[in-house]
């Protein structure tokens, strides 16, 4: 097994990275103030099932390929470019709503929602390329490398779910009171509607530098 001490410093780091603001925990902290938490834990989820998606190809190295071949990564990119203009569009024409007409008949909505949204970020895959094989070690005769990576990759979709639960309960609790207030949820739709260009121009810029 890992030790102790490089366990504790990856979750360390890892906690720490999950909550810095980005694009991710920005989306669920404001989805949850307009539509409650329920609506920000579930965009939570398909964003960790990504993760998942994410920490397989990277422990079995499919990962390295794709950042290794420019045209897929290209066309991974500019769907991704597409896909968040797309977003960002919805969120720039989103109405006001009253809690009372809030439901969760979309769940499958939501969900597919955050996974899509982190599926078509290459650079979450790079990311993980980066970060997660810092923290092998090729000593570790018992744990293949790739079984390592997995592993680690696993610890930091438990600590994003969990980091990214607590930001909706605790903007989810505003929910009330920005419901009742069109034009603070406004506010929040345009700012959602930034989120998503800043990481569409984040990908059309940066082509190659991994982003959180």
């Amino acid at each position: 097994m890992l030790s102790t001490e490089t366990l504790v410093t990856f979750i360390s780091i890892s906690t720490f990275l999950c909550f810095l603001p980005g694009p991710d925990n920005l989306l669920v902290l404001s989805q949850s103030a307009i539509n409650g938490c329920k609506s920000g834990i579930l965009i939570t989820l398909g964003l960790c099932i990504g993760l998942v998606m994410h920490t397989s190809l990277v422990s079995l190295g499919i990962a390295a390929i794709i950042q290794a071949n420019t045209v897929v990564f290209e066309i991974i990119r500019l769907f991704g470019v597409f896909y968040l203009s797309y977003l960002a569009w919805g969120a720039f024409k989103a109405k006001p709503i009253h809690i009372k007409n809030n439901s969760f008949n979309d769940t499958k909505k939501l969900i597919k929602k955050g996974l899509f949204m982190n599926l078509s970020n290459p650079k979450v895959i790079i990311f993980f390329l980066a970060f997660l094989p810092q923290f092998t070690t090729d000593n570790t005769i018992a744990i293949p490398v790739s079984l390592q990576l997995l592993y680690l990759g696993l610890i930091f979709v438990v600590i994003a779910f969990i980091v990214f639960t607590i930001i909706s309960y605790l903007s989810g609790f505003l929910n009330k009171t920005i419901s009742s207030k069109p034009s603070v949820q406004t506010i929040l739709n345009k700012i959602t509607c930034l989120i998503f260009i800043a990481l569409a121009i984040s990908l059309c810029i940066d082509q190659r530098l991994p982003i959180v």
